[in-house]
């Protein structure tokens, strides 16, 4: 058996939503270098346009669309422009999300439903688009980026932990309803990434040192480091791969060990 076949996309399309920038971009990124064609939406027309000219700067010929993951309508549509212009979505890799830190406090009803509308929702009106199809070639893969905060409680991000946990035992629920059907959905959960979102807190203070959030991460990370986008690259792909087969309801957590780890002794 040549093992490395396993992990081949090879023309195979995947859809990433929320692809245009950051760990969506890495993971895009990762299924092209194995050989998937690669579709992801965006909201606007500017933003489509860098997130475009940045996939060519990579050598990946990427489609573009703009949609709104949380209008059910408009996913339909999208999958449709998609297996006409690149074939059945056989991939699908829940990535499109917000958060809002705010103290539970003072967070308004509105501002929590957008975060678990975009976070959770979405993901399940995309799932459902994408599933008939899987259903009736009889394989596809699912990946929901979940989060340690799927797991975890943290202050002033109640809604987005909400989402994330919810959107773990959507990832179990369904693997359990559709497994029959050889479709495999799963999750991968970051630790946190070094990202253009996160740089302020990893700046150097006036004094030359690190910024305290910086120094809590590398203390309770066994690794001694931020992620990487690059870091998940491989989870995704062997999630996405026939190498995956028999791994369902999974969440896969990129974190350096973070979540296994008590930390040092002072």
């Amino acid at each position: 058996m040549d093992i490395l076949k396993k992990f081949s996309l090879e023309g195979k399309t995947a859809l990433v939503t929320g692809g245009a920038y950051g760990i969506g971009f890495a993971i895009a990124e990762g299924l092209a270098g194995a050989g998937a064609k690669i579709a992801f939406n965006c909201r606007g027309q500017e933003h489509l346009e860098k997130a475009l000219a940045a996939y060519r700067e990579k050598g990946i010929d990427a489609r573009g669309y703009i949609c709104d993951v949380t209008i059910e309508e408009e996913v339909a549509g999208l999958v449709q422009k998609i297996e006409k212009e690149l074939g059945p979505v056989e991939i699908l890799v829940n990535n499109a999300g917000i958060i809002k830190r705010i103290p539970m406090v003072q967070m308004s009803v509105e501002e929590f439903r957008e975060v678990v509308d975009i976070d959770l929702t979405a993901a399940f009106i995309t799932s459902k688009a994408v599933l008939p199809g899987m259903m009736e070639r009889r394989r596809g893969k699912i990946i929901n980026i979940c989060s340690m905060m799927s797991e975890l409680g943290r202050e002033t991000v109640s809604a987005y932990a909400a989402a994330k946990g919810g959107l773990k035992m959507l990832t179990r629920n369904i693997a359990s309803e559709y497994g029959a059907w050889n479709i495999q959905c799963n999750g991968i959960g970051p630790g946190y990434i070094a990202t253009p979102q996160t740089a302020p807190l990893r700046e150097r203070q006036a004094d030359g040192s690190r910024h305290p959030f910086d120094r809590f991460i590398i203390s309770k990370t066994p690794a001694e480091r931020w992620g990487t986008p690059e870091d998940l690259m491989g989870a995704a792909v062997f999630l996405a791969s026939e190498a995956s087969d028999f791994v369902n309801g999974h969440i896969l957590y990129v974190d350096g060990g973070i979540l296994a780890y008590i930390g040092k002794q002072p």
